[in-house]
């Protein structure tokens, strides 16, 4: 089945006309991004463009099991390797052979287990558990994460070596409150998808006011939540309404705006956020969305800027505070003019 990246903004512009560029070499990737932005999508695109799409596309997820699992599921095991290994059973290097190994989150996986994975990327081969025999690997790895690698090295979770093995190609996709020229294509191409999905239900219409409330929301969950949302409001109706109980914070996402300032208030005793109305000059074009959109953006500056303060500038710090990724709190800094007092430093 071939899988689409949806999207017409400049970031995913880019990523397609790298994917052009790379998907021949062969040459490992990192995918980078928060939850929900696509990077399966991407590999997967990847996979597609690539002269192994004959071959298995196989996928790992390194955060789902612990680490005896994880590495029976890599390599394989013999009969008899360990207590409950009654037959034989090939690992996902040896099924991915000549195809893709798409390793999901793996900057869960354990420092023991990355040290293994960069034996088998230096050499191309590996010893399935209970065995001796080495067996050789063609496999494409394609990796991918939502943590900040960099920053894990610097911790001494991740290890260097095999950060610069992977790293060879970077892709890093940026959330969707960056792009949100992307969200009527993403919106379109979803809704004839779950309309076919859906074909013995009554789907309801996206009329303009809903739309509306798709373009004004921040998608903290990015892509994901933007189809989860669809499915229902195609299904419920209602899709404006559903939206704004989002905008009101009704929403389990912990990378949400609103979940971020609210973090960055309850840690300031003091931080006294407001809307100053005498900003508003002409009546005539006062609307209720715009007023909204410049009390969050107010409201958020100061939290951020406050929480930069009593971190003095230390971004990955602040960063953490807030709950937001280091790049989202960057772009953040610009977006929102924040300008760094000439007394502080990183």
């Amino acid at each position: 089945m071939h899988t689409p990246l949806i999207g017409v903004s400049q970031e995913i512009l880019k990523i397609k006309e790298l994917i052009d560029h790379v998907a021949d070499t062969g040459l490992n990737v990192v995918i980078t991004g928060e939850t929900g932005v696509g990077k399966e999508v991407v590999s997967r695109v990847l996979y597609q463009q690539s002269p192994r799409n004959s071959k298995p596309f196989v996928k790992v997820n390194c955060a789902a099991l612990p680490d005896g699992l994880l590495e029976s599921e890599l390599y394989g095991y013999e009969q008899g390797a360990f207590t409950g290994a009654e037959k034989k059973k090939k690992g996902k290097f040896e099924l991915a052979h000549k195809g893709v190994l798409f390793l999901d989150e793996i900057g869960d996986m354990s420092l023991t287990l990355q040290a293994k994975l960069l034996h088998v990327l230096q050499s191309g081969e590996f010893a399935p558990l209970g065995s001796e025999r080495e067996i050789k690997a063609d496999t494409w790895v394609i990796a991918a994460t939502n943590h900040d690698l960099a920053e894990k090295i610097v911790e001494k979770t991740f290890r260097a070596d095999l950060y610069y093995r992977l790293n060879i190609i970077k892709i890093y996709i940026p959330p969707l409150r960056e792009r949100p020229e992307d969200i009527i294509e993403l919106v379109n191409h979803y809704t004839n998808e779950f309309i076919t999905q859906f074909s013995n239900k009554n789907i309801k219409k996206l009329d303009t006011k809903t739309i509306d409330a798709f373009l004004s929301y921040h998608w903290p969950g990015n892509v994901r939540q933007l189809q989860n949302t669809l499915k229902r409001v195609l299904l419920l109706g209602n899709g404006y309404e559903i939206i704004e109980e989002l905008k009101n914070g009704q929403t389990d996402f912990p990378e949400s705006r609103t979940s971020a300032i609210k973090t960055s208030i309850n840690k300031a005793n003091t931080f006294n956020p407001s809307y100053n109305f005498d900003e508003i000059t002409d009546i005539s074009n006062f609307s209720l969305k715009e007023v909204r959109k410049k009390a969050l953006d107010k409201i958020e500056r100061d939290a951020i800027l406050y929480i930069l303060n009593k971190t003095n500038w230390n971004r990955s710090k602040a960063s953490k505070i807030l709950q937001i990724s280091y790049k989202t709190l960057l772009y953040k800094i610009t977006e929102l003019n924040i300008e760094q007092p000439a007394t502080s430093s990183e």
